[in-house]
């Protein structure tokens, strides 16, 4: 499971590039959210970017502020 901070990321750019979806339908954002959604799923263990999300906002319920313990491994 990657640190906090990058699936919080993750997720805040997944969001801003699903409303950027919704507006423009871009092909360049199309692509980025499919990279973003598979990060996503990558870094969760998970195969589908709604089971990602999920697991991402399950990881970040338990995160502490300044969660370091994945730092150096």
């Amino acid at each position: 499971m990657a640190h906090p901070a990058v699936l919080l990321d993750l997720m805040d750019e997944y969001a801003a590039l699903k409303i950027l979806e919704a507006e423009k339908g871009a092909p360049q954002v199309q692509r980025r959210l499919e990279d973003v959604a598979y990060t996503l799923c990558i870094a969760t263990g998970t195969r589908d970017v709604d089971m990602a999300l999920i697991a991402a906002r399950h990881r970040l319920s338990g995160a502490r502020t300044g969660d370091d313990s994945l730092a150096g491994a």
